[in-house]
């Protein structure tokens, strides 16, 4: 078979969707950063379209991990080998770039979670999950507010020589405090350090409450890419925090090291439908299951009109499909999940 052996791990998230492919060494030989803008599987398949374009002569993809808050869906659209959640996802990215590391922070577009690693195991963890203060969205609404591009923001950050303290605890509370200051007369630079501050103060008494940070730090997720972030949570935390290079795509590395990791484990051929998909018609809807007053809401895939796949379900009620739907052209449309 032409072209060398790659893992190509997928993660789709509300805001973003990353695609990796990894060789066998577990080098990044390709890495895409886009924008879900609500329709995660024309992302999905825009990402697939655009690996075709720069690699598909060259790899042939022998293992396929899907994460993120998409993962069920990706799976289906990619077919997955492995479908994993973000926590996992993460981490074995992280471990692999920096083995020793003991606390993960990840900041994304709309969620942020601090990862506990103790001898390379995930001992704790937890998710943003009532405040949008301390997720890039909130960064992205401020730069937008203060006329700044997002990626100039950390650089201007690192200019303050004065930054201002913001409330934090809230968004609502931060965006006005942050045009109670812009009134005041307050420099940019000092808004964008002040704003950092608070988000980091906001993450660590939040998301981090009562977890014990310990050193080496990784940070990743797209806010990263922040310096002044960097730089505000070191100061913060008063210890290194080491951004590693393929930041905002460690969960997809991570989703690819998982699908290396089971091909290894369980070989067989990959269940990966081919860069073709990124040509193929798929259709999401749902419905509420009347079996019990759970009422469910179970979200069914349609495959070229051939329903591909079923989930949503807190019993198995709806899990198993006919075989007749997985299975057209002689060729399984549904992968393990």
């Amino acid at each position: 078979m032409r072209g060398k052996p790659a893992y190509l791990g997928v993660d789709v998230g509300s805001v973003s969707t990353n695609l990796v492919l990894l060789d066998e060494d577990e080098k990044v030989l390709e890495a895409l950063y886009l924008k879900t803008g609500g329709q995660p599987v024309k992302a999905v398949q825009e990402g697939l379209a655009r690996l075709s374009e720069e690699a598909a002569g060259e790899v042939r993809v022998v293992g396929v991990g899907a994460t993120g808050s998409g993962r069920q869906l990706t799976g289906v659209v990619v077919g997955a080998d492995i479908v994993k959640n973000e926590i996992t996802a993460h981490a074995v990215a992280a471990l692999q770039r920096f083995p020793g590391v003991r606390t993960i922070l990840e900041i994304g577009g709309q969620d942020s979670k601090i990862i506990i690693i103790r001898q390379g195991v995930v001992v704790d963890f937890a998710m943003n999950t009532v405040c949008a203060a301390g997720t890039g969205s909130f960064l992205d609404r401020q730069a937008a507010r203060l006329g700044v591009a997002i990626e100039d923001f950390g650089a201007l950050a690192l200019q303050s020589e004065h930054p201002v303290r913001i409330a934090g605890r809230c968004a609502v509370f931060a965006e006005s405090d942050m045009v109670h200051k812009q009134q005041m007369g307050h420099t940019t630079e000092d808004i964008t350090r002040g704003l950092c501050q608070a988000l980091v103060r906001n993450f660590l008494n939040n998301v981090a409450k009562g977890k014990e940070i310990q050193p080496p730090v990784a940070f990743q997720g797209g806010v990263a890419a922040n310096v002044g972030m960097r730089q505000a949570f070191e100061e913060a935390l008063a210890m290194e925090v080491n951004v590693p290079t393929y930041f905002g795509v460690m969960g997809a590395i991570g989703a690819a090291l998982l699908a290396k990791e089971e091909m290894a484990r369980r070989p067989r051929q990959t269940c990966f439908r081919g860069f073709e998909m990124s040509r193929t018609d798929f259709r999401t809807t749902s419905f509420e299951c009347d079996g019990c007053p759970n009422h469910c809401e179970v979200i069914e895939i349609y495959l070229n009109a051939i329903l591909a796949a079923r989930w949503g379900g807190r019993c198995d009620r709806w899990d198993q499909l006919e075989r007749s739907h997985l299975v057209a052209g002689g060729k399984q449309l549904l992968t393990s999940l």
